[in-house]
């Protein structure tokens, strides 16, 4: 005997004790798939054998069941479940989670049960026990799928029981093993030369007469229901679709004018309204399609969930609690979509927008409500653009996310209201609910990160009152790591230090940049505002896209000159064919932007010129009482020396900041040096080498007004003494000149050792920046020292983290899921920043 159960389902085991239920769930099912009431009676009263603990021990029952029902998994109860007041929590279990409640009764001889119970000594309850289980088992044989089992088996012999086999059975809804790929076909509504036309668009062949379709590629079709009513040629179009579902080049779902129509055929009492009327005038010429039509639609299923559950196609959409389950709940949702209850004052059901809430991994394609273009929200698509009201037949090629449709030849049926408006879902607005709290974001390049609840509020703070629009805030960059300590006299960073660490890595050749003293900056630029709004959904304050700072914040106060300096970038970027040359209309830069005081002025009116100012004003007042103390002839000893050394550090901390700064007046008076093109429509560009990178940016300097500025660079072989040698000489005379230092990179972007992801990046400082960083003495005697102590480990555990979240932001944003996906990982970056890490690494 075969018993079938489906792959999600509450699987109740009825049989007196001694019947075999639980040697049966051992054989057959997961350790973790099965909830006994005796193990739960032991949870709570350390006896499994403790009559007074039942009541607890089933509502412990009933809450791991929940759970494991809530997260989608089988589970198996273990109990007598002999009463029809045991069952009933059980199928109301299911019911809430809208899943099948199966029965398996062991109908075993009463005898057996008794002569099993005596041999456990544990059971000492009297024989009567199992003679009253036995019979209340026996009355409840017929009534179980009154009681709401779909599934009944009933084993009647210790036989049967021992040669049973268990066969898991994926529900109609189930297709996750299908990968596809498919063109996904919104509300046809009667519109058959509409269908044919965008088939034969999409590359699928149609032969005339014969209502036979296939793709020379392989692909398929899914239909997101209501193929009848309102249009011309309804009988046609079931037609076409009931043969290319027949021939396997075609899937489809119920749509709720397909189900009125079965409704219809089936003799029911059905309003005729909303086009119904023409469908059957249409099919009383065509007497020999009411029967199959009827029955074709009648076995249409709610939803389809395709390609490893990623993607979910239902008439009117489903919400991720829904997805892969089947219940009468599922179905209407499914078919009609979240509704008050309520009519409005046309008559039409009021609808609740279930997809401005939706947070699901799935991808949902839909279609029931008519919208003028393909309405993207969140990660989900509504693809019914009215073609029985005069707009569009649409279909969504899938994986490609490409919006393919074709204009309809008529206005066939005039809507009630007009087409549905734009969304109004703010998506502007930050959702707590999506970045608050502890989080664990899944990352590509480092797996799951951890986001601490109080790092994610220091966040918000910076989030919710300083940042752009969301919508434009994509990709925020990580923190740096500095190389590690070096033991070179005078010197805390050398690129000795910094080679050595990829060496060690498995990293044979590196790329060294100059870097830039200034502020680090991402841009999004795109080729025209109408791109920008195309692609982001909103007008950029910049024209053409937007400029900000490493915390998100707008770069410029100054709106203007934000707009100048992004339509220089437009320009250069037209000018050396990069929107053609990478197929985009936008692209994300990280760069950096000269000079330091364009950003940092208020950092370095209030905090480093102060600093500079008094130390050298208290250093000549110290002098001057040191020169008089001298003059009475006071032995100061070697104190005027040691003012002297302090007044030429301070002298030197004032010289390093202001060697990075200048004034502002207009655009021309700014440097951008780009050095990553991070990302272009349709690709993150972490697969090329850095020196791809800088090839792009050469060109497009190339063709730029002098505000854009190259960044100098070398490729080095880590393992050849000379070339690293002439590397740490690059960068001893970059900063004798007063440079910053520089960074080395892998040339490949992304690096994975024997230890896992490798630094992206390792900065190395010359001794004059420092004086900034640690403060005029820190080259002073004994502050060296203690500095050379430090710690990097922490920052480059960070700097890992920040990197893995900034790439993986980019590759949501790219593959267009939903904006609160995007922000879970930019928000990640910026709350990560919050935690305890030195700073001045």
């Amino acid at each position: 005997m075969k018993v079938t159960i489906p792959d999600l389902a509450l699987v109740a085991l009825i049989g007196p004790s001694g019947s075999g239920k639980s040697t049966f769930a051992a054989r057959h099912f997961l350790r973790t798939e099965v909830v006994s009431s005796d193990f739960c009676r032991g949870l709570v009263a350390d006896d499994e054998n403790d009559q007074d603990a039942t009541p607890a021990a089933f509502r412990l029952v009933h809450a791991i069941a929940g759970e494991r029902l809530r997260s989608g998994r089988l589970v198996v109860v273990d109990a007598t479940n002999v009463q029809p007041e045991d069952r009933r929590p059980l199928v109301q279990l299911a019911r809430e989670h809208n899943c099948f409640a199966v029965a398996v009764v062991f109908d075993v001889p009463e005898a057996v049960c008794i002569e099993r119970n005596r041999a456990r000594p544990e059971r000492d309850f009297h024989d009567g026990v199992v003679r009253r289980q036995h019979r209340a088992m026996r009355r409840s044989l017929r009534g179980l799928e009154r009681e709401g089992f779909r599934y009944v088996s009933v084993l009647r012999s210790v036989a049967e029981v021992d040669a049973v086999t268990v066969e898991r059975q994926p529900l109609w809804v189930d297709r996750r093993s299908d990968p596809g790929p498919f063109d996904i076909i919104g509300d046809v509504h009667g519109c058959r030369e509409e269908l044919v036309e965008l088939l034969g668009l999409l590359g699928y062949g149609v032969q005339r007469g014969a209502d036979h379709v296939e793709h020379p590629d392989g692909r398929r079709v899914i239909f997101v229901g209501d193929l009848v009513d309102r249009g011309p040629d309804t009988p046609g179009v079931l037609r076409l679709v009931m043969r290319m579902v027949e021939d396997g080049v075609a899937l489809a779902v119920a749509g709720n004018h397909d189900a009125r129509l079965v409704r219809a055929l089936k003799g029911r009492n059905v309003k005729l309204s909303h086009g119904l009327e023409r469908t059957l005038q249409q099919l009383e010429a065509d007497p020999g399609l009411r029967e199959p039509a009827r029955a074709f639609l009648d076995g249409l299923i709610s939803h389809y969930v395709l390609d490893g559950g990623r993607l979910v196609v239902a008439h009117a959409g489903l919400p991720a609690d829904l997805q892969g389950r089947s219940s009468g709940r599922v179905r209407e949702f499914a078919m009609y979509g979240d509704t008050t209850g309520e009519t409005d004052e046309l008559g039409l059901p009021v609808r609740l927008d279930w997809a401005a809430e939706y947070r699901g991994r799935s991808m949902v394609v839909y279609g029931h409500v008519a919208v003028p273009e393909a309405r993207w929200l969140n990660n989900t698509v509504n693809i019914d653009t009215g073609c029985v009201f005069g707009g569009r037949l649409t279909a969504l090629r899938y994986p490609e996310r490409e919006v393919v449709s074709v204009p309809a030849r008529a206005t066939y049926f005039d809507s009630v209201r007009p087409l549905a408006p734009p969304p109004t879902d703010r998506t502007d607005v930050l959702d707590l609910a999506d970045v608050l709290g502890k989080r664990l974001v899944e990352t590509s390049l480092a797996g799951r990160i951890a986001i601490r609840e109080e790092n994610a509020t220091a966040a918000l703070e910076v989030m919710s009152r300083f940042a752009i629009d969301p919508r434009l805030l994509v990709y925020l960059p990580p923190t740096m790591s500095p190389a590690e300590a070096s033991a070179r006299p005078g010197l805390l960073e050398h690129p000795e230090e910094a080679l050595a660490y990829f060496a060690r890595s498995g990293v044979r050749r590196v790329v060294c940049e100059e870097k830039h003293m200034g502020s680090r900056a991402v841009l999004v630029v795109c080729r025209d505002e109408a791109a920008a709004e195309r692609r982001f959904g909103v007008a950029p304050p910049g024209g053409v896209g937007v400029c900000h700072t490493r915390t998100g914040r707008s770069m410029f106060e100054d709106g203007d000159l934000e707009r100048r300096l992004l339509d220089h970038l437009r320009c250069a970027l037209a000018a050396a064919g990069f929107w053609e040359r990478l197929e985009t209309d936008w692209v994300c830069l990280d760069c950096e932007l000269m000079p330091w005081s364009a950003k940092a002025q208020e950092l370095i009116t209030r905090q480093y010129a102060p600093v500079a100012s008094a130390g050298l004003v208290s250093v000549e007042l110290a002098r001057a009482a040191v020169g008089a103390a001298t003059g009475r002839g006071v032995d100061m000893g070697e104190l005027d020396a040691r003012l002297s050394e302090r007044g030429g550090a301070l002298a030197a901390y004032r010289e390093a900041y202001r060697r990075y700064c200048w004034p502002v007046g207009g655009v021309e008076d700014l440097r951008l040096a780009p050095f990553h093109v991070l990302a272009t429509e349709g690709h993150v560009h972490t697969d090329q080498q850095h020196g791809w990178h800088l090839d792009q940016i050469a060109a497009i300097v190339a063709h730029g007004s002098p505000v854009l500025a190259l960044t100098p660079h070398r490729v080095v072989d880590v393992e050849d003494a000379a070339a690293c040698q002439e590397a740490a000489d690059w960068w001893t005379a970059l900063t004798a000149a007063g440079g910053e230092g520089m960074v080395v990179k892998p040339l490949d972007f992304v690096v994975r050792g024997s230890r896992g992801l490798v630094q992206p990046g390792i900065k190395c400082r010359g001794a004059e920046y420092l004086r900034i960083i640690y403060g005029p003495e820190y080259d002073l005697p004994g502050n060296l020292e203690r500095l050379r102590r430090r710690g990097v480990s922490a920052k480059r555990s960070l700097a890992l983290r920040e990197f893995a979240l900034g790439v993986e932001a980019l590759e949501r944003f790219v593959k267009r899921e939903p904006l609160h996906r995007v922000h879970e990982c930019v928000f990640g970056v910026l709350a990560l920043e919050s935690e305890p890490v030195d700073p001045a690494l």
